[in-house]
């Protein structure tokens, strides 16, 4: 298979983007108050370069990846766990990239978030890179709406789970110290919530766009299968989590552990479902 290489090259470059990082965040500057004030050495700012650089190069090998995998089998990575897990790769490592490029403050959570998109690495590496079947009721553009959609949600809780993993690191002496350049847990709070609301709006886009490919597939906008029904509970317990963030008088902590709850269930529902469920999802319809 002539996209493995390339694949492998793409894995090695986000481990090194992983370890430097790792290595990075210890050499941070001075303490900041907001993320205007957020100051950094010299040699913290090349190391961020690195980092920036090396997750850049994973990003444009996973691109050479698909694009040869597709040519190859003649579509895009849409059906088995293996090619799905790749495309999910590229995806979260290009919206990660940017946001590291453009908010400085984002750039410590680097130590949550790369070591994530690690598990999703070491799993891509223990499945069979197996060749898949396009089914009929996927050459509908709707699939393309809803997958980028469902992309969009994973990546933005992703970044909300980095925010929330640093404050909770943060109640340990040791990365307190570590993350002592870094704003108030009430700034990093807001932050994660901000992310945390753009998930909504494209997880509800994502079950929009979900729906209308469904009646054009199958002849229904909804079945309740696993799938669907995982996919709008997380929707719930998104939606519940904000109410209550912005209503209710919520510790800062328990925010954060409500953040990475729903990161895990939305993992579970589009990394597990689809692939014990009979559903209409996995292809076999």
């Amino acid at each position: 298979m002539t996209e493995l290489p390339w694949l492998y090259a793409a894995l090695s470059a986000y481990a090194l983007a992983t370890i430097a990082s790792l290595v990075g965040v210890g050499r941070l500057g001075t303490p900041a108050t907001s993320p205007a004030d957020f100051a950094v050495s010299e040699d913290q700012r090349n190391n961020e370069r690195l980092v920036l650089a090396l997750m850049t190069a994973s990003v444009i090998l996973l691109v050479v990846t698909l694009t040869d995998r597709w040519l190859r089998i003649g579509h895009g990575p849409f059906v088995n766990l293996f090619e799905l897990l790749i495309s999910q790769l590229f995806s979260l490592g290009l919206v990660y990239a940017v946001a590291y490029w453009r908010i400085p403050v984002l750039r410590p959570t680097s130590v949550v978030v790369l070591p994530l998109m690690g598990v999703l690495a070491v799993w891509v590496l223990v499945l069979e890179p197996s060749d898949s079947v396009f089914p009929p009721t996927y050459h509908n553009p709707w699939l393309w709406a809803h997958v980028g959609f469902g992309k969009f949600f994973l990546a933005f809780s992703l970044i909300g789970t980095g925010l929330a993993g640093v404050i909770l690191l943060r109640s340990r002496a040791y990365f307190k110290n570590l993350f002592r350049h870094l704003p108030d847990n009430v700034i990093l709070d807001k932050l994660a919530w901000r992310f945390m609301l753009l998930a909504l709006v494209f997880d509800s886009l994502m079950l929009i766009a979900g729906g209308v490919w469904a009646q054009d597939a199958w002849g229904r906008y909804w079945a309740w299968d696993a799938l669907e029904t995982s996919s709008f509970l997380n929707w719930l317990l998104l939606g519940a989590s904000i109410h209550a963030r912005t209503t209710y008088n919520v510790p800062i902590r328990v925010g954060a552990l409500l953040i990475i709850g729903i990161f895990v269930f939305a993992f579970v529902t589009y990394f597990g479902t689809p692939f014990y469920s009979e559903a209409a999802h996995k292809g076999v319809i």
